[in-house]
């Protein structure tokens, strides 16, 4: 596989203070550790730090360092460290490999193809594992590990053990993780609309707010639970039998008793 170059540079300041005077003159502080050889604290410039990492786009590539003293150094990009406010890169961690020495990394999943259930179903198509862990030799690193979802359903998922053979890399992960998976869209929800109800029709409910029944039409007869009420209404006037009070009536308490009639 192709490998790419960085220029690194041999640093003795270590601390805060020392990390932030290498980023004052554009430098990153970095770290190359390996299995054989004590951690080695280096500092890389910055432009050629961003170009590589465009020429790389998130793939995993071995990457040769070119040391100021010394011989060169093949290793990984294991961490950026960046300020998630400015966004600034604050330190870099590099493993050293050997070529004759099977290494442990993660790498990228790719999904290759168009899901059936995507194109056909209407699904949608979820990356559960984004990064793989292999095992094998630099030489036989791969960039990405592609997972071919073309005759993908809905309601199915790739595992890894149902992942593609790639030649001398070995999967450490457990063969029933899920990789991808499709699945149903999800339901809109439609709210529910209520009729209202049509002016004058049987059996609409009256206004809300309306104080008691309706008024009886004009000339209506009075309900029966009237009736006392209209026994208590003024006679109409002049008519004296209605005015006298019954025969052998008491007059009511307090009232002074009417004057006899003259003869």
């Amino acid at each position: 596989m192709k490998k790419y170059q960085l220029t690194v540079t041999s640093r003795e300041g270590k601390g805060r203070s020392a990390s932030r005077r290498l980023r004052k003159a554009e430098k990153i502080p970095a770290i190359l550790y390996g299995k054989h050889t004590k951690p080695e604290t280096l500092s890389v410039n910055v432009p050629e730090f961003v170009k590589l990492l465009k020429e790389i786009s998130g793939r995993t590539t071995l990457i040769e360092l070119k040391r100021d003293q010394g011989p060169t150094a093949l290793s990984v990009l294991q961490e950026v460290q960046r300020d998630a406010i400015t966004d600034r890169y604050l330190h870099i961690d590099l493993q050293e490999v050997k070529e004759n020495e099977k290494m442990v990394i993660n790498v990228p999943t790719h999904v290759v193809g168009e899901a059936y259930g995507v194109k056909t179903e209407a699904g949608i198509l979820q990356t559960a594992t984004h990064r793989l862990r292999i095992r094998c030799f630099p030489k036989d690193l791969p960039t990405v590990i592609e997972v071919d979802v073309t005759e993908l359903k809905i309601g199915e998922s790739i595992h890894v053990s149902e992942l593609k053979p790639v030649p001398g890399v070995e999967f450490l992960d457990d063969k029933n993780q899920t990789v991808v998976l499709c699945v149903e869209p999800p339901e809109e929800e439609v709210a529910a609309v209520v009729a209202a109800p049509v002016e004058g029709a049987a059996g609409a409910a009256p206004a809300a707010g309306a104080a008691g029944a309706a008024a009886p039409a004009a000339g209506a007869a009075a309900p029966a639970g009237d009736a006392k009420a209209g026994a208590a209404a003024a006679p109409a006037k002049g008519d004296a039998k209605a005015a006298a009070p019954a025969a052998g009536a008491k007059p009511a308490a307090g009232a002074k008793p009417a004057a006899p009639a003259k003869k």
